[in-house]
């Protein structure tokens, strides 16, 4: 059977959206879950199917939306090694690989971190959010490497939460691009939304969508007759919306090496270095990692912070671009 909330809008806020307002009254519904329904013809108001998410409450309003079920997600235990740097009562730290995803999604539901987590620490995780993403606080990309932090319980998540919502989480990334930033440090801050042309990737907008901030500076630039131009890079993130570095330099025209979908069409290099085209045709993911990460533990308030090094596959790059 369906669930049904049911309720009579009180606030004279004329304003304010319905998904909005109904996210913040019900906050166990996130505002894309409540979108999702309304689409699908579950919202009524005076009696009258509204299917615009967008449209403004009234004061007096008769709100009924109808909950859809969840499908209930078996989450299987999958045996992968977890690279732990940390872990207490609360919470885990872990150093993620690329080439595995954070939690269940289409076409991959056995072989994730949460699956990981299941088999390591049984059912002991926060379970605030969707059913498929226990303890999962925030996420990283399958081709991105780096930490991540795991909420062991439903305390440790709020605590994360806020403060990746307050952005007061410490996040540095480093990512090898193609060619040089101009300037060569700086601040990027503009809207990122979902594509229309692709709704899996985000693309920048002047006027719609989530902020987003990534603070960058050029660390290295590497640049001969044996090799194209490349800059390591280092990106400060001050909010951390969907492949928000991938999409701020990619739009600067500076892409992300390796990069599956942001990327552009780049012709033969002549005179390249064999054995680093080898290198860089082989490269199965992209040069982008979560070197660092601080917050504060939620229970005993004290600053944690944790640096992890480049990858072998990563690392081997660089060296071979700093001996080229």
């Amino acid at each position: 059977m369906s669930n049904i909330i049911k309720f009579i809008v009180e606030d004279p806020q004329e304003s304010i959206r319905i998904d909005y307002y109904i996210s913040k009254k019900y906050k166990f519904l996130s505002r894309t879950k409540i979108k999702n329904l309304i689409l699908n013809n579950k919202l009524k108001i005076n009696n009258n199917i509204v299917k615009n998410p967008a449209r403004k409450i009234r004061k007096e309003d008769n709100i009924i939306l109808e909950l859809e079920e969840e499908k209930k997600l078996s989450l299987k235990p999958f045996d992968y090694k977890l690279n732990i740097l940390f872990e207490d009562e609360d919470l885990i730290v872990l150093n993620k690989s690329a080439g595995i995803s954070i939690h269940p999604g289409a076409g991959n539901y056995d072989n994730t971190i949460v699956n990981a987590l299941i088999k390591y620490n049984g059912r002991n995780l926060s379970n605030i959010g969707e059913n498929f993403r226990p303890g999962i606080v925030h996420r990283i990309d399958k081709d991105t490497s780096g930490l991540i932090v795991i909420a062991k319980n439903n305390f440790s998540h709020i605590g994360l939460s806020k403060q990746f919502k307050n952005h007061s989480i410490d996040r540095v990334y480093l990512a090898m691009v193609w060619g040089k930033l101009r300037p060569s440090s700086g601040r990027i801050e503009n809207y990122i939304r979902r594509s229309e042309k692709n709704r899996q990737l985000m693309k920048v907008s002047k006027l719609k969508g989530k902020k987003a901030i990534t603070n960058y500076r050029t660390l290295e630039i590497f640049e001969n007759n044996n090799c194209p131009t490349f800059s390591l890079v280092e990106c400060k993130l001050e909010t951390g919306r969907t492949h928000q570095i991938r999409v701020h330099l990619s739009d600067k025209g500076n892409f992300i090496l390796g990069d599956k979908h942001y990327k552009k069409k780049f012709k033969k290099i002549k005179n390249i270095n064999k054995h680093l085209s080898k290198i860089l045709e082989n490269l199965s993911r992209q040069f982008l990692h979560a070197s660092s990460l601080g917050f504060i533990h939620p229970r005993t308030n004290k600053k944690l912070n944790f640096n992890s090094k480049l990858p072998h596959e990563l690392s081997h790059i660089l060296k071979t671009l700093r001996n080229t």
